[in-house]
């Protein structure tokens, strides 16, 4: 049955404007510009590789989001399904920069005679610490449309108390917290003050879905919906992947993306991780000092920011990538803001979520590929 869903305030996570239309062009592998935005081609130095075949793979579903934008619109806001733990579904963030569902512990019916552990989780986008109890639940995931799946019983953080990191940017320390509402569904998040948040507290990878035979575990990402499961189906298209690097301490786990990123086309990029994270609308970028100091100016609070017109161009290996110009805001894959951050200890990018109107993105749990599918590549891929 379909039901009513309305949106928690977005205390965390700021709004957007829309962006501007989609124009294409001429291409030779993934190559397209977008608003001034521009979808690069082949890159160095990881090597874009053939993916797995998902021909014999047949389960999965479409889980379109509660504030979609409407076909051909671009996404500006982090995306949400419905969440029931056996009530009223209610509307949940869907965060591919964590791992784990993150409530508030009124939320879950009866959470205090369920078995617990102690448990907290760190935003590092925030400095939002969310400390509560892990207890082991079955959930509901519910789309748009009234499509569901049930997953079998994970751990879930049910939260007590809001603490704040010494730096946080954005925070607020609060007992019995009564909005917290976010699904974490990535991957590699363990060393980025999430050391609880494994494979196993991921929904999508443990989620019942319905036929016969095995499940390839993973999911494809778009600007309207999820769909849960890898098939034949929603695979169909012109993907390139990357291979992903095991992660060295969790089985099962990978490490993410590799990303090479270079500020006004000057070489060598700097070469590091990138998150492709639906949970913010700003970047968050990590590079050597001395490959921005020439680009820097100080903004009205005396920091160090990116000067308007400086161009940053991303590549995930040769598999895909898009370049930005700082201060153009209309452009569809263009963030809200970009926040520099050294204190990583190799380069990184926190594309945000506006990464999803030049590509849906493909997550291989089972065997560790990550895979680019251009939005001008002609695929019909954000319904089933």
């Amino acid at each position: 049955m379909r039901q009513a869903f309305q949106d928690p305030p977005q205390a965390a996570r700021p709004s957007v404007r829309p962006r501007g239309r989609y124009t294409r062009t001429a291409s030779a592998l993934l190559s397209v510009e977008i608003a001034g935005a521009a979808l690069l081609g082949p890159a160095t130095p990881a090597r874009a590789v053939d993916g797995p075949s998902y021909e014999d793979d047949r389960r999965g579903i479409f889980l379109p989001f509660l504030n979609a934008p409407q076909p051909g619109g671009a996404i500006t806001r982090s995306p949400r399904l419905g969440l029931s733990f056996g009530g009223a579904a209610r509307p949940v963030l869907v965060d591919t920069g964590s791992t784990g569902i993150v409530v508030s512990a009124s939320r879950i019916p009866g959470n205090e005679a369920l078995p617990s552990e102690p448990g907290r989780l760190t935003y590092s986008s925030s400095g939002r610490i969310m400390v509560g109890r892990w207890v082991r639940v079955p959930v509901t995931l519910v789309g748009r449309d009234g499509a569901s799946v049930v997953t079998q019983p994970i751990r879930v953080l049910a939260v007590d108390r809001i603490d704040c990191t010494v730096r946080a940017r954005e925070c607020t320390p609060q007992e019995a917290p009564a909005h917290v509402a976010m699904m974490g569904i990535g991957f590699g998040r363990e060393d980025d003050s999430q050391t609880e948040s494994t494979p196993d507290t991921n929904p999508l990878l443990n989620a019942d879905l319905p036929g016969p035979g095995g499940v390839h575990r993973g999911y494809v990402l778009t600007r309207r919906g999820v769909h849960v499961g890898l098939t034949r189906a929603n695979t169909r298209g012109r993907y390139r992947f990357v291979k992903l690097d095991p992660h060295p301490h969790v089985p099962g786990d990978w490490l993410g993306v590799p990303a090479c990123i270079a500020v006004d086309d000057r070489e060598p990029a700097a070469c590091g991780r990138a998150l492709l994270d639906t949970g913010v609308t700003g970047m968050f970028l990590t590079l050597p000092p001395a490959q921005v100091a020439d680009s820097l100016r100080a903004d009205a609070a005396d920091r160090a920011v990116l000067r308007p017109g400086t161009r940053l161009s991303f590549r995930f290996g040769d598999a895909a990538g898009y370049a930005i110009t700082v201060g153009d805001r209309a452009a569809p894959l263009a963030p809200e803001r970009i926040i520099l951050n050294t204190t990583r200890p190799q380069p990184f990018v926190n594309t945000g979520l506006h990464v999803l109107n030049g590509f849906d993105v493909l997550y291989d749990a089972d065997r560790g590929y990550y895979g680019f599918r251009a939005r001008d590549s002609g695929a019909a891929s954000e319904e089933p």
